[in-house]
Formats: structure tokens, C-alpha cells, sequence
């Protein structure tokens, strides 16, 4: 028994518990008006979260990587060929809910104003990787409210619905002053980004 649990133990790889979704995305960097750039792109009123910012990405399908997943949803979203992705590597990765989305740093090798994104897209723009170093994200407070009248069996809990619940609160990145509206997981992977840079000077 031990050595068949150490064997399987041995040749498992973690996953978050409860984990059904898996996405990623990339952060492009473009080189343009003689400095570092990173592209967003407005969601189409066409698909999901319709007018929102967002990097390129999807759902991992089955057989692929992450890294695999973030080159094909771009190659598609944007119109690109492999050869003008070069990847850079990985940032730290979110898990939210039963979903966990892995975002990848590449350089896109070409004038990015020449790009003609699918439908899924409404526009691109960029924002001078140095203006995001001058900002900070504020946190907005997202509270979450029990429901007496739900079927949670509250009785069976000490504290009944009076219980500290760890996810009632949520904090929700915003960035302030932008020509868009830059939120939630894009500015979280954006912030994660250009700390990660902060902290190499």
C-alpha cells in the first residue's frame, strides 16, 4: 500500500481542488514610438464580457499547454502568423472559483497598427509600458451577501450564518485616469507584470 500511494503521489501533478475551466492569455509587448508598449484589446459586443479590456486568450482545449493556448487564441483573435510571437515566459497565474487562468509575456514582431483582428475584437490600443510604471492600481471592495432563505445547512456550522466566510470579500483592481476602463484580472496580470519589473531595477 505505501509504495503504490507513493508511486501515484510521485507521478501527480497538483491542480487547484474543484478546478473545471482552464484559460490563458497573453501580455503583448510592442516596440513603438521608440518605446516599450503593452496591447489591449476592447472586447466586441459579439462574445462574452462585450466593451471590456482584455489581453488575447481562451480556453485551453484538450491536448495543448497553456503556452500552446495563449499563442493559438492570439494567433486567431489578432491574426497573426507563430513566427511573430515570441514568447518571453510566465507570470504568476490566477485561480478564481472552479477557473484558473495562466498568462504568458511575448513580443509581437511587427507594427502592431497593421494588425486586422477576428470579430471577437472591437479595437486594439496600447499604453506605454512607462506610464504603467508610474501607476498604481487602486483596490475596490466587493462584498458578497449570505442568503438566510438558501439551502446551506448554517445549522450545522458553529456561528451558524453569523460564520467569518473567507469570500464574502473580494478586492478589485482598477486603474485610474486611463483612456479605458482597466479592471479586474487584465490589471491584475498587468500589475503582477510591471512589479515583477519594478523589483529587477
Amino acid at each position: 500500500m505505501q509504495d503504490k500511494l507513493h508511486s501515484l503521489l510521485n507521478n501527480r501533478r497538483p491542480k487547484p481542488l474543484g478546478l473545471e475551466r482552464t484559460y490563458a492569455v497573453l501580455l503583448p509587448l510592442v516596440f513603438w514610438d521608440d518605446q516599450w508598449h503593452i496591447l489591449y484589446q476592447l472586447r466586441s459586443e459579439a462574445i462574452s464580457q462585450p466593451g471590456e479590456v482584455s489581453f488575447p486568450g481562451g480556453r485551453v482545449e484538450a491536448g495543448e499547454t497553456y503556452q500552446e493556448a495563449a499563442i493559438r487564441e492570439t494567433m486567431e483573435e489578432l491574426n497573426l502568423s507563430s513566427d511573430q510571437i515570441d514568447i518571453l515566459g510566465e507570470l504568476d497565474y490566477l485561480v478564481f472559483g472552479k477557473s484558473m487562468i495562466r498568462c504568458f509575456v511575448g513580443i509581437l514582431q511587427m507594427d502592431w497598427t497593421s494588425i486586422k483582428p477576428n470579430e471577437e475584437v472591437a479595437k486594439l490600443f496600447t499604453i506605454p509600458l512607462s506610464t504603467m510604471q508610474r501607476l498604481e492600481p487602486t483596490y475596490y471592495q466587493l462584498d458578497s451577501i449570505i442568503d438566510p432563505q438558501s439551502n446551506f445547512p448554517f445549522e450545522r456550522i458553529r456561528g451558524g450564518k453569523e460564520y467569518p466566510f473567507s469570500h464574502h470579500q473580494r478586492l478589485v483592481p482598477f486603474y485610474e485616469g486611463l483612456e479605458e476602463n482597466l479592471w479586474g484580472m487584465t490589471a491584475q496580470f498587468t500589475q503582477g507584470f510591471v512589479e515583477m519589473i519594478k523589483d529587477s531595477q
